[in-house]
């Protein structure tokens, strides 16, 4: 059972919105990494900061970035169909994926350039005083992009967008070292050009096996953390009419959650009852989690985990126990009813008739000691409605 999802129209119009949001800081930042990055390529060259330069190609890197990123978002909002129930946003997961192996790479070879470089002990030039102009200019545009773009990411709940945004700010990061290690070859210490674009590799590195491995865990299905397992549990444990709850499993999807529970309620209530009951659950667990997208939940008359569900043909449907007792006790009135509890593989039995039914009169110990010797007999109660 599953809690209703909004009108489609009302969620492709939200996709709708979320993909041209996206869209837009995309491009502002893309614009923004292409220039800063053709400043910085040039300064570092002109101005002997391999430094500089090696932050410049960060900023290409982002532009790549970005390109990824207007693609993916294009996809990963469309509305799902008939090949993608659950919708597409696995796209984006792959997406963010992708940027993590390519920060990856590029900051390995980078940073073994300039491990060679330093190591090689060949003599460095004193960088010129435009590398501090590009790198502050960097930093105060980084840090504004980063921003601006995190707060898109998370009002549409994209971590795509938010990785993008952190992306961005590893190169504010990396400028910060770009001004540090140049003033300190101004003054003297002329290899820390060198040990910083070292360390700006690193940290383009870091980023990158970060949002990797977020993905990584996301395509092969990792739940939830166990504080948040534990606080839906209870959440369930602490509704009304829920006895037991068992199989609770999660898995991410992009930024939305989908879940899973069983929940064990009394086996003598109705249906409808049940039902209720597990839309509490839901509603309970959605106010705790806003990003839960998706909530199933089974209602169980006992925790089927500790008792399998009989597979055994010989335990009868409600048709074949109506034909036994009808074989055994006459035909049975039309207006008779049966109510049959299926629990720890046996059959509870219940039976009511109409005060004046017309068919073999029945009790319960009659009816006991005609099933008694099936194996599969658990108890049985036969009731009669007074007029």
């Amino acid at each position: 059972m599953e809690q209703p999802d909004q009108p489609s129209h009302q969620r492709q119009n939200n996709l709708e919105s979320e993909k041209h949001a996206a869209t837009r800081v995309t491009i502002i930042g893309m614009i923004l990494d292409a220039v800063l990055g053709i400043i910085k390529v040039i300064g570092g060259t002109l101005f002997n900061s391999q430094a500089l330069l090696v932050d410049g190609i960060h900023s290409f890197t982002d532009v790549a970035s970005d390109w990824v990123v207007l693609a993916v978002m294009r996809l990963s909002r469309k509305e799902p169909d008939a090949d993608y129930p659950y919708g597409h946003q696995r796209i984006e997961t792959l997406g963010t994926l992708v940027l993590g192996s390519i920060l990856i790479a590029v900051g390995a070879a980078l940073a073994w350039e300039n491990i060679l470089r330093l190591l090689s002990g060949e003599a460095q030039l004193v960088p010129g005083w435009p590398v501090l102009v590009a790198a502050a200019a960097s930093v105060a545009g980084k840090e504004w992009i980063y921003r601006y773009t995190r707060h898109v990411g998370m009002k549409i709940r994209s971590d795509l967008i938010i990785a993008n945004a952190w992306h961005s700010r590893t190169d504010a990061f990396s400028s910060v070292v770009v001004l540090v290690s140049t003033i300190g070859a101004m003054l003297g210490f002329v290899w820390l050009d060198v040990v910083a674009a070292v360390l700006i590799a690193a940290i383009i590195v870091h980023i990158g096996w970060k949002f990797t491995w977020d993905s990584v865990k996301e395509l092969v299905d990792t739940g939830l953390s166990e504080d948040d397992t534990r606080m839906l549990k209870t959440i369930a444990l602490e509704t009304d009419g829920v006895r037991n709850v068992h199989e609770l499993r999660s898995r991410r999807m992009g930024h939305d959650i989908l879940l899973d529970v069983h929940l064990v309620v009394r086996p003598e209530i109705s249906v409808s009852e049940g039902h209720q009951i597990g839309m509490k659950v839901v509603t309970g667990m959605r106010d705790a989690l806003e990003n839960i997208r998706d909530i199933n939940f089974h209602i169980d008359a006992e925790n089927d985990e500790k008792v399998p569900h009989a597979t055994d043909p010989g335990l009868p449907d409600r048709e074949a126990l109506r034909r036994l007792l009808t074989e055994k006790l006459g035909e049975l009135p039309p207006q008779s009813r049966l109510r049959l509890h299926y629990l720890k593989n046996r059959i509870h039995l219940e039976i009511f008739l109409d005060e004046n039914h017309s068919g073999p009169h029945l009790t319960t110990e009659q009816v006991r000691a005609i099933l008694a010797d099936y194996p599969w007999f658990g108890s049985v109660r036969v009731w009669v409605a007074a007029n």
